[in-house]
């Protein structure tokens, strides 16, 4: 028994690498959809209600009367979303978020940036958790049934929540990149 943890305590090199591409995978992969309308279209109310975010659009406070469902190009709604300045946003926010993605792809040569990289991601995590706490959309609404508000997650809520698990493989990799700068570093030297 003792060798299957042994065993399991070495993996943690292995861990971090998979960790990083990980995020690597969800950041270039997200950050790209950014780019498609019906991603715009999604992240609306979580923007919208933010106090840190909600500048970024036109006419933040008249999201609910134009919301797309998935796979619905509504024109109308489209139209409002131009004028909103909603696209551009996404696409502004998928370039950085594809950026960070990138950053972690550099940690074989400039751990340095791998871990300022990750580091970004902790915070844009911290900020994504906080949308639980602006966006009415992130919990079941009251439509009759007796469980809805707090602690009851919607679709939208689940998927911020999962926010914790990436602030924490974040800080796994901002470590991981900076033990392996120090490494290239070599030994510090004493001051005198």
């Amino acid at each position: 028994m003792r060798r299957v943890f042994e065993a399991a305590a070495g993996m943690d090199r292995v861990g971090a690498m998979v960790t990083r591409l990980g995020l690597i995978v969800v950041f270039l992969w997200i950050g790209g959809l950014k780019a498609c309308r019906y991603e715009a279209d999604g992240i609306v109310p979580f923007v919208a209600n933010s106090p840190f975010m909600s500048f970024f659009y036109a006419h933040p406070d008249e999201y609910k009367a134009h919301k797309n469902p998935e796979g619905a190009p509504t024109p109308e709604n489209r139209a409002w979303h131009e004028s909103n300045r909603t696209y551009e946003f996404a696409f502004g926010l998928g370039s950085v978020i594809v950026l960070y993605g990138l950053m972690l792809c550099l940690h074989p040569w400039l751990p340095q940036v791998a871990a300022l990289g990750s580091f970004l991601i902790f915070v844009m995590s911290f900020v994504t958790l906080s949308f639980l706490v602006t966006t009415p959309e992130c919990w079941v609404p009251d439509l009759g049934d007796d469980r809805h508000g707090f602690p009851y997650l919607s679709g939208a809520g689940r998927l911020v929540l999962k926010d914790a698990i990436m602030m924490g493989a974040a800080l796994v990799t901002m470590a991981d990149s900076a033990k392996s700068y120090l490494r290239k570093l070599g030994p510090a030297v004493p001051a005198s």
